[in-house]
């Protein structure tokens, strides 16, 4: 294959990655709090033995998150929260603590407040959120305070770090980070509300169409590419 052919090559390669992303963005419009991601592109220039000669492949290898700020939706829910502004929620995953902006949560048996996977919300200290199971009325103000009955029982902190380019994204929208957690202080939070996912479907979809443009217009030129060499093959054999 000549250089043609490694360059058209690369840039399938990395818009197949996008559509990829894409697609996974798409899949999650209705997941609560999730982040949509893009892809950056890199060009990677070679020289060659030839007088100004020289060559450019593309990679796709960087995925980038979008952190904006999704819609918040009214549930009534108890045990529903939505964070405004830069912060996330800690629960407690297999591997340490993780951050998430999902505030779709449950009482576990032991009254402990749990995402839908399981996981306990973490609160100041780094302790389980507990809300009594007998309590008739359950409160959190925007600071975070949890009141039960009109008794404040503990508060959920809201964290964020430093550089949110840092974070490492997990399954089912988690975030994994090894920079130290700070408060985040301009965050609020409300009860009864969940955050939808950022993604823009119409936005999404029209990169969707692009992206499927640039790529059978690559397989084209690979088509006809791969044509050319079959002729130049004919050419010289039917000389020799």
């Amino acid at each position: 294959m000549d250089n043609p052919g490694y360059v058209t090559l690369s840039r399938q390669a990395g818009l197949l990655k996008d559509m990829r992303i894409i697609a996974n963005n798409i899949a999650n419009l209705s997941t609560d709090g999730f982040r949509r991601e893009g892809a950056v592109f890199a060009e990677m220039i070679d020289r060659l033995n030839v007088v100004g000669g020289s060559t450019a492949q593309t990679a796709a290898d960087v995925r980038v998150t979008d952190f904006s700020q999704g819609a918040l939706t009214p549930t009534g829910g108890a045990l529903d929260f939505a964070i405004e502004g830069d912060g996330f929620f800690r629960v407690e995953a297999a591997t340490g603590v993780a951050l998430t902006r999902a505030g779709a949560f449950t009482r576990n048996e032991a009254g402990e407040l749990v995402d839908f996977g399981g996981r306990r919300l973490l609160g100041e200290g780094g302790a389980p959120v507990f809300a009594p199971p007998d309590a008739r009325e359950v409160a959190v103000a925007t600071d975070g305070t949890l009141s039960a009955d009109g008794q404040a029982i503990g508060r959920i902190e809201l964290v964020t770090v430093e550089d949110a380019s840092g974070l490492r994204r997990g399954a089912d929208g988690l975030f994994t980070t090894d920079q130290p957690l700070i408060p985040a202080e301009t965050a609020s939070l409300f009860q009864g509300f969940r955050e939808q996912s950022n993604v823009d479907p119409i936005r999404e979809i029209a990169r969707m169409i692009d992206v499927q443009r640039a790529y059978e217009m690559g397989q084209k030129f690979l088509s006809t590419e791969d044509e050319r060499m079959r002729q130049v093959v004919r050419v010289i054999g039917a000389a020799v």
